[in-house]
């Protein structure tokens, strides 16, 4: 009766189910006993007019790989073991096996049943299987949403942001650039994609949180102007707030031939209403998003605040319906570093001694074995309406909990990201700080000059915060400034000495290449063989350095592609006659040398999103620095230790110099907390305190200023082991009626015993009776 369910029915060899015969609760004792079982199956099956097949059942491919398998299964998951991890019980070698090796598994079966089982009906199923497309082939455009009237919608809004900006009509430039993008847009139907991401940027802001993108989005004009992107890829030009006049030339030289980077412009009046003009662009060619041909799908990846992004998840679902979005589904697999843990954890389980070099080896054979499944941290895969979820994807439950709020895609979502529409709603920081900086102080942070000379000068020492280096232990002032706060990057300013926003930029486009700034653009500098302003630092450097060379703006884009994918060093032939072309346009050595070792380059817009964050916060900590160090340490920290913040600057240094003792030992726990108290070195070097905990003022995870904004009192937060919910407690308790004794903080707090002791420990209750001695009347 079982069998009915069934096409027909497989058997396996007997060598892969040896792990029976050592289980007492399986009822199999000798080998004959489990020949006596397949028998009774293929008996059976025949009764029941099933067809029997033989099959392997691999998980090793040769015999000697059955290594790989023991060290994987020797792995807890979700802390429990492997079912075939029993003690005394060894895991069968199930290896792939030639057509001999099966037919000798089965010789215990009449020569000719063996035979039909092995190789007649396996090719008679085989010989039914039909090919069928599993993921519909759309050749690499994915289906999108409709939304009526988008082509319309898009033009309409971008022109009449265009004409809000830069008056009507509009420069031949800014006209020329707008037709030319939405005629790759809206002729490859992607019009939706760019809508979709309007919505939800503008539900974001609308909500009080900037967005910040990713990628190369803000080599788009057209996004630009429907506020998708801030970063303005026009080359370098004034534009009048008051009169809409703009300047992208002046004595009949672009500007952008001089400036990469329209902040760094000198300050300027209007020529026509006498108003001070405002500075953007930062000069990025169309073509390093959609392509030279608008022949790239666009990808754009947005950055919302932590705090705000399953809003924007959620929103999806009022855009286009629950049953529309899905989570992108992952398949994570064994790291490198993992699978060395793997071996060594292996070895010392069954007290193996092997060499380091087998341990690699034996590493490298278990690295990028399938691990678990999970959820894209942001990826949203959008269904089209007149589509079936089922026509891309199965889906499942994180967990199998069918109460979960989202279903992920059961593939992996490369496998279908060519055929289906992901958005990428990502979780950032930045957002969350500037949110807070804004709360905090009341500014508007989009109106922060971007060129503030105050804050330009933190890139190349701290002296403008009123500190020494010596008294940080850091050359510059841009701790805990975003994307220049880490020893890497810090090295790099040191060495380049940054002192326009382009060159920040160029940093940040540096600091995220491969062989871009090491053993490249670094001995450029070094060895004085070009100017720190020249040298490549992003993709689109390439591309704008050859066009305004003069080089053919088609094979100066195919020379930028083939340069950031790192061909250069990989495919001679066609390197050599880009070489030729780029000396037939004097193009310098130093040039063509550096693109030639390059592996892979950031995109420019990418950077140019991320510096502009990063100056506005580092714009709180020139001039707002009691609000700055509130959100840092609120926001970017996840380690403190409350007794030294809270004894001053000596204490701090000397923790920081305990844990530096350390070296490699250090633990990753230690290594945060390091951050942490380099932050809170310098703040407390520029004057500022730090106030223990107050039962009746700490909030829970944010630095509460004090009235007279020269200190930071501790939060909730800071006490290991003190969780989120328990702070919420603490403080909704307090807000009803304040806490009369330590014993009344602990029952109404929900305030466990080892958490009090810490609390205890810090002086915080030493002012507060341990009972409530309250009279019955």
């Amino acid at each position: 009766q079982m069998m009915q369910f069934y096409d027909y029915i497989e058997v396996q060899p007997i060598s892969h189910m040896s792990q029976l015969l050592q289980m007492e609760s399986s009822g199999f004792k000798t080998t004959m006993d489990l020949q006596n079982h397949l028998s009774k199956i293929i008996r059976v099956a025949k009764e029941a007019g099933k067809m029997v097949c033989a099959t392997g059942d691999v998980h090793n491919l040769r015999e000697e790989d059955k290594i790989y398998r023991e060290i994987i299964c020797n792995q807890r998951t979700n802390g429990k073991l492997h079912p075939l991890n029993r003690p005394g019980i060894d895991i069968p070698n199930m290896s792939f096996k030639t057509t001999t090796q099966m037919l000798e598994e089965f010789s215990f079966l009449e020569k000719d049943k063996a035979y039909e089982i092995v190789v007649t009906n396996t090719n008679k199923i085989a010989d039914q299987i039909e090919e069928i497309e599993v993921i519909i082939e759309t050749g690499g455009v994915p289906f999108s949403p409709k939304i009526d009237n988008s082509k319309e919608i898009v033009q309409d809004m971008v022109y009449q942001k265009a004409k809000s900006l830069y008056g009507d009509p509009l420069p031949d430039l800014i006209k020329e650039r707008i037709e030319q993008e939405l005629k790759g847009i809206i002729g490859g139907g992607f019009d939706v994609i760019y809508l979709i991401a309007q919505k939800l940027v503008k539900h974001s802001n609308d909500d009080g949180y900037l967005v910040g993108s990713r990628g190369s989005v803000g080599s788009s004009f057209v996004a630009t102007m429907m506020g998708i992107t801030e970063v303005n890829p026009l080359p370098a030009h004034y534009l009048c707030p008051n009169c809409k006049y703009s300047i992208f030339e002046l004595d009949g030289q672009a500007l952008g031939s001089t400036y990469s980077s329209g902040f760094d412009l000198p300050d300027k009046t209007c020529p026509k209403c006498n108003h001070k003009l405002d500075k953007n662009g930062q000069d990025m060619p169309f073509a390093t998003f959609l392509g030279f041909n608008a022949d790239k799908v666009p990808d754009i990846d947005l950055n919302f605040s932590g705090e705000y992004q399953w809003k924007a998840h959620e929103y999806t679902k009022v855009l286009f319906g629950v049953d529309n979005v899905y989570r992108a589904g992952t398949i994570g697999t064994v790291a490198e570093k993992t699978a060395f843990g793997f071996v060594r954890g292996y070895c010392e389980d069954k007290s193996i001694v092997k060499r380091n070099i087998e341990i690699e080896r034996l590493a490298k054979g278990c690295t990028g074995v399938k691990r678990t499944t999970g959820q894209h941290p942001g990826g949203i895969v959008v269904i089209p309406g007149y589509m079936d979820v089922y026509d891309f994807t199965p889906f499942q439950y994180p967990a199998e909990d069918t109460t979960s709020l989202w279903r992920t895609t059961h593939f992996d979502y490369h496998a279908i990201d060519q055929d289906v529409l992901k958005l990428d709603i990502l979780g950032h920081d930045d957002p969350t700080m500037l949110r807070m900086l804004q709360d905090l102080s009341g500014l508007d942070v989009t109106k922060i000059d971007l060129g503030d000379k105050d804050t330009m000068k933190i890139f190349t020492g701290p002296e403008v915060l009123g500190v020494t280096k010596e008294q940080i232990n850091c050359e510059t002032g841009t701790l805990g400034v975003p994307e220049f706060g880490t020893k890497f990057v810090i090295g790099m300013l040191v060495d380049t000495k940054p002192k326009t926003f382009a060159e920040l930029i160029k940093i940040s486009g540096l600091s995220h290449g491969t062989d871009v700034w090491l053993g490249n653009a670094q001995d450029l500098i070094k060895n004085k063989i070009c100017e720190f302003k020249d040298v490549i630092g992003c993709r689109d450097d390439i591309m704008v350095y050859l066009m305004y060379h003069n080089v053919e703006p088609i094979k100066a884009f195919k020379i930028m592609e083939f340069v950031r994918k790192g061909k250069a060093s990989k495919d001679p032939d066609t390197w050599n006659e880009y070489v030729k072309i780029m000396q037939d346009a004097d193009i310098p050595e130093w040039f063509i040398e550096s693109c030639h070792k390059i592996k892979y380059m950031f995109p420019k817009a990418h950077a140019a999103a991320y510096v502009i964050s990063a100056f506005r916060i580092a714009w709180f900590k020139v001039h707002m620095p009691i609000y700055y160090y509130a959100s840092f340490l609120s926001i970017r920290c996840d380690d403190y230790d409350v007794e030294s913040m809270i004894k001053g600057y000596d204490a701090v240094k000397a923790k920081i110099m305990e844990i530096q003792a350390k070296g490699y030992d250090a633990s990753n726990k230690d290594k945060s907390l390091l951050e942490t108290l380099q932050v809170a070195l310098e703040m407390l070097a520029r004057g500022f305190t730090f106030k223990n905990l107050d039962i009746e003022k700490s909030d829970g995870k944010n630095f509460v200023i004090t009235e007279d904004k020269k200190s930071l009192i501790m939060p909730f937060k800071a006490i290991d082991g003190l969780g989120e919910q328990v702070a919420k407690t603490i403080i909704e308790e307090r807000n009803k009626k304040p806490y009369y004794s330590i014993e009344d903080l602990q029952t109404r707090g929900k305030v466990n015993t080892s958490t009090l002791a810490k609390i205890r420990a810090l002086g915080v209750l030493d002012n507060m009776p341990e009972t409530s001695q309250l009279s019955f009347f």
